[in-house]
């Protein structure tokens, strides 16, 4: 006899979650079918699917439940309450800003929404060196076609595009270089500019109000304020998690939960999940949980032009060029990007008191190109002395690439109508003319802190294929070591892609789900 699914009503505004506010008791045990740990892009995904299957399912989220109607539309105020230890998180140098969401819908409330299906090289690539022959662009294809459908993705449409890739797009035309136009998760955007804070009027189709609402009207239970400190395992298998209930304004444990769970998914990120794994002593025989880290580090040249461009509303990202991506062809991607007061502020370094005033005051005349490299996987990351490490520093055969990437934006941006560039290094550098590019960049060493780079883009940490030896999660998205731990996140990439990897985890996010449902039935 078929099991009835009995679905609720999903809510036109909010989310039902549980709080640390609405617990009192200083402990908690719960036995359900599933635990998920993490609520952003794999995990939402996870816990509809199969709650959707009919199974009860939990989500234990690390951060608070910040609904759209509390998001202030300001950067450094977002940083402090959205964003991975505000908006803090770093290299262990320091000269590259990770960021990630750290609330219900993790990175999808706080990133740009742009999305790329994964390039079928990447799948081949991975076929022939990791032994994931399941992942070919057939099987891919109705998972990118599924997401596609439910987050809206599509092209931005032309008044969307933002004045400065308008002029951008000038530029590249007069450089006969292939424009792009970036689809992105969004429907009926606003253009006001502030997807990196938060979208109060919930256009952007993040976890927050799409899969995590559909797998609550499935009966799903979300946990914010909760962090799982270890995974449960006995006789080879996962059985559940323990964490604790933070209370965010004390930082007190307000309550020890235990989740009893035949089915444990991780989708804490590429950061988080490999030390809740290093943590729990599991899956990690073979030393690889936590290494082959990449990140798609970034940096922008800023252009200051002659009139104002007013470069912050619009689609955050609508432009992007390609042509030298694939890592043959060079390895990087230059996309446009608006931005806020406060990112202008520290994409450059025009100096302190007047100089820096004068800057801000033109901060209206700028325009702002970037280049994403892809990366070569050499970082590592790691729970030591009971402080989270990210080691990673840039590759000098990496460098070399983001210093290609880095003429060609300062080429477009000159052709474009740009006066000067600003270089962002860690002591004020410009290009004042044309003529100037080769041997400005060319005379860019590679040393640590001297830039400043960002990555929205963590990836591998628990990389995906068929040998245990050399790699953490199987073919189908299960630990090696330990049966019935799933892992649905960006740590799976068994290598840098090259592209915003959002949509290749929604997909590989449903793949695996059908995996779990298919072997728990």
């Amino acid at each position: 006899m078929q099991k009835t699914i009995k679905v609720k009503t999903v809510p036109a505004h909010g989310l039902q979650v549980t709080q640390a506010s609405d617990v009192t008791q200083d402990s908690i045990e719960l036995n359900v079918d599933a635990v998920v740990i993490g609520s952003g892009a794999g995990g939402a995904i996870a816990a509809y699917e199969l709650a959707k299957a009919g199974k009860k399912v939990v989500v234990l989220e690390a951060g608070p439940y910040v609904p759209s109607e509390k998001f202030t539309e300001m950067m450094a105020v977002s940083m402090d309450t959205l964003y991975a230890d505000h908006g803090g998180q770093s290299n262990t140098a320091g000269d590259i800003s990770i960021l990630q969401g750290a609330c219900v819908g993790g990175s999808t409330v706080v990133n740009a929404a742009l999305c790329f299906r994964t390039p079928d090289y990447y799948l081949e690539l991975w076929a022939k060196e990791f032994g994931l022959t399941n992942l070919t662009p057939e099987v891919m294809r109705p998972y990118f076609e599924k997401v596609e459908a439910n987050l809206g993705i599509a092209p931005n449409k032309p008044y969307e595009t933002s004045i400065a890739a308008q002029l951008l797009k000038g530029g590249m035309k007069k450089l006969d270089l292939p424009e792009g136009n970036a689809s992105r998760n969004i429907r009926n955007c606003a253009m006001t500019g502030f997807c990196f804070a938060g979208c109060k009027s919930d256009r952007k189709q993040s976890m927050l109000v799409t899969y995590l609402p559909w797998a609550v009207a499935h009966g799903a239970t979300i946990y914010s304020d909760t962090r799982a400190t270890q995974i449960l395992a006995a006789n080879g298998k996962a059985t559940g998690v323990l964490a604790e209930i933070i209370d965010p304004a004390t930082k007190a444990v307000k309550s020890k939960l235990k989740i009893n769970a035949p089915i444990v998914v991780g989708a804490a990120g590429p950061i988080q999940m490999p030390i809740l794994l290093q943590k729990s002593k599991l899956a990690n025989s073979n030393g690889q949980v936590g290494k082959n880290f990449a990140c798609h580090p970034t940096m922008s040249i800023t252009g200051m032009f002659e009139k104002n461009i007013d470069a912050f509303y619009g689609a955050t990202h609508s432009l992007y060029m390609d042509k030298y991506t694939m890592p043959e062809d060079g390895g990087y991607l230059l996309l446009d990007a608006i931005q806020d007061p406060v990112e202008a502020s520290f994409q450059a370094d025009p100096g302190t008191g007047k100089p820096y005033m004068s800057y801000m005051s033109k901060y209206r005349n700028t325009v702002r190109l970037i280049t994403l490299i892809h990366d070569q996987n050499v970082g590592e990351v790691n729970w030591k002395d009971g402080v989270k490490e990210i080691k990673y520093f840039v590759d000098d055969a990496d460098f070399e690439i983001m210093k290609a990437g880095l003429k060609t934006n300062a080429r477009v941006l000159f052709a474009a109508g740009a006066k000067y560039l600003y270089i962002p290094t860690s002591q004020k550098l410009t290009i004042d003319s044309e003529d100037q590019i080769d041997a400005v960049i060319d005379g860019l060493d590679n040393e640590p802190a001297r830039y400043r780079y960002t990555s929205f883009h963590p990836q591998g940490t628990c990389r995906m294929g068929a040998d245990p030896k050399t790699t953490v999660v199987s073919p189908k998205g299960e630990t090696h070591e330990v049966k019935n731990l799933y892992i649905v996140d960006a740590s799976l990439l068994p290598t840098s892609i090259g592209y915003n990897p959002s949509e290749t985890v929604y997909a590989l996010a449903h793949y695996i789900s059908d995996q779990i449902n298919q072997a728990h039935a």
